[in-house]
């Protein structure tokens, strides 16, 4: 009986977020896939799917969609914690459509934006030719976005100690690392920023306060339900 009460807790959990979770599991299968591969083969397989200028230039809607499919190397178990951290809230309270929007804007605004600056130095001679065939796959941009639109979705004042945390560190690395990928994470954030009107249609917003005494309660009433009279 527990363990059916547990996989019918874990389906209800799922099924509240069935993009975050597809797209989990089609990772999952893909990193499995590209684990397979010869590194010098995996190198080449990924590159015809990263959103470099050459693949953008040749058939950019299929490697914007190819590219969010696949991750470079292992540490998968990241992805796990970070999509349930980040993308599964915001799936649930704004709703599959809502987030979608979010994550593709997040995701082709910050790519475009990216690889336009790589453009710009490779035209002006400030970046060797052979970056416009650089190696670019990842969920990054679409998971910095909908961490940032989860900052309108959180009770003040942990929104602004949140949202400014996360700026912080975007802001960081965007001056520490000084790469295109850094700058296309600092513009995902902004972009997830941007998306603000799409949370005005809920009025909920996170409380730890509230969740914590929340626990507490419900963990006293079990502990005086199992206790002997």
């Amino acid at each position: 009986m527990t363990l059916t009460r547990a996989a019918a807790s874990v389906w209800q959990y799922v099924r509240r977020a069935p993009a975050t979770f597809f797209w989990l599991l089609v990772l999952t299968i893909t990193t499995y896939i590209v684990s397979r591969f010869h590194p010098a083969f995996r190198d080449h397989f990924l590159r015809q799917r990263s959103t470099n200028l050459h693949e953008l230039g040749r058939n950019p809607i299929r490697v914007l969609v190819s590219s969010a499919m696949w991750i470079d190397g292992g540490g998968l178990w990241i992805y796990y914690l970070l999509f349930n951290v980040f993308h599964v809230p915001v799936e649930r309270i704004l709703g599959t459509s809502r987030w979608l929007v979010v994550v593709i804007s997040a995701h082709v605004g910050a790519t475009y934006l990216s690889e336009g600056v790589v453009y710009w130095e490779v035209s002006h001679g400030y970046m060797s030719s052979r970056a416009i065939f650089t190696l670019d796959v990842g969920v990054s941009y679409a998971l910095a976005g909908a961490a940032a639109v989860l900052a309108f979705l959180m009770a003040k004042p942990w929104c602004y100690l949140y949202g400014g945390m996360l700026l912080a560190f975007y802001t960081y690395n965007l001056f520490a690392g000084d790469t295109f990928t850094d700058l296309g994470h600092f513009t995902a954030v902004l972009i997830g920023f941007a998306c603000y009107p799409l949370t005005r249609i809920t009025d909920y917003r996170w409380d730890p306060i509230a969740v914590g005494r929340s626990l507490y309660t419900r963990v006293r009433a079990r502990a005086a339900a199992k206790a002997p009279e």
